[in-house]
């Protein structure tokens, strides 16, 4: 006579199965969003602190020094070579621009 031996697996655990794909959203966290997320705070942070006579960058390309900031979150931006005053919403605001003069 011959036995038929069945062996009996465990289920595996459902932990184990979810690992990869928690993993996978963990590196997506540390790559892409966490430094998503700096980024616009520290946008955030340079258009609150902004301040007449700074130097600006716009998301449009116009670059400017800011002459006044009003209340309803608008600035007023003076562009050269003629002086022409523009009013655009403070978060067009782009990057600050470091205008040194060389010697």
């Amino acid at each position: 006579m011959s036995f038929l031996l069945l062996q009996t697996t465990s289920a595996p655990n459902p932990l184990l199965q979810f690992l990869p794909i928690i993993v996978i959203f963990g590196i997506f966290y540390f790559l892409l969003f966490m430094p998503m997320q700096r980024q616009k705070k520290q946008q955030a942070k340079m258009l609150a602190e902004l301040k007449t006579g700074d130097h600006v960058l716009t998301n449009g390309g116009i670059v400017g020094s800011i002459v006044a900031i009003n209340e309803d979150d608008t600035i007023v931006v003076r562009v050269k070579p003629d002086g022409v005053k523009l009013q655009m919403a403070r978060g067009a605001v782009a990057s600050l621009l470091n205008l040194e003069k060389k010697s």
